[in-house]
């Protein structure tokens, strides 16, 4: 069976950036990302370049975070599964992004959900199509190192007891989150990530030598 993450699908994928110029390119049309093209998800595409935009300008990365990924010294492909609409994406993303350009050794590509259903069932969230999903690769096994997302584990959480209770609406909870995203400023993704990385490289360590 073929797998659904091969070097044509890398080959296919985006970009950090030109996943950038792709929403600028549809907002300016006033569309977003799918074939969903309903005002809602345009308002939120808009309110998500301006959440994307406000994190590249002032996000931080923290100096341990910076530390461990300027030592890493194997290769790594981060594949991420994502659409325009979605914030949880635009509130995480340009940490991912930010991350990855402190060592050049450690590539973004990026892939839209629907238009690659057969990656995302891959990649569920209790049976839930939930992005972004960032999923670490070696680039010449194309071995899954692991995934992370759809958001961090302590506000996932939040949302999956909410879900359940219904303590707030899905607006209340909504606008809760966002508010937790502009106070957690990407701390919380972090140290996950701090976390995750070693597990990453002890697993690519451990995988046959590619030969030829």
């Amino acid at each position: 069976m073929k797998k659904v993450i091969n070097q044509e699908l890398l080959d296919a994928a985006m970009s950090y950036e030109q996943y950038l110029q792709l929403l600028e390119s549809l907002l300016a049309k006033g569309k977003t990302t799918g074939e969903n093209q309903s005002e809602v998800l345009l308002n939120y595409a808009k309110l998500n370049d301006k959440r994307m935009k406000k994190w590249e300008k002032i996000g931080k990365i923290a100096p341990e975070l910076t530390q461990k990924l300027s030592e890493i010294d194997e290769r790594l492909t981060l594949l991420v599964i994502t659409e325009g609409w979605c914030g949880d994406a635009a509130q995480n993303l340009p940490f991912i992004h930010k991350m990855a350009e402190i060592n050049p050794k450690i590539e973004i590509k990026v892939i839209l959900r629907d238009e690659h259903p057969e990656v995302m069932n891959e990649f569920l969230t209790q049976g839930g199509k939930s992005i972004p999903k960032v999923i670490g690769l070696d680039p010449e096994s194309l071995t899954v190192l692991g995934d992370w997302g759809p958001r961090p584990a302590s506000i996932q959480a939040e949302f999956l007891e909410n879900r359940q209770t219904q303590v707030k609406s899905n607006a209340e909870f909504t606008e809760y989150l966002h508010f937790w995203y502009a106070k957690d400023k990407g701390i919380t993704l972090q140290s996950e990530f701090l976390a995750i990385l070693d597990v990453w490289k002890t697993k690519q360590q451990s995988l046959p030598v590619q030969v030829g």
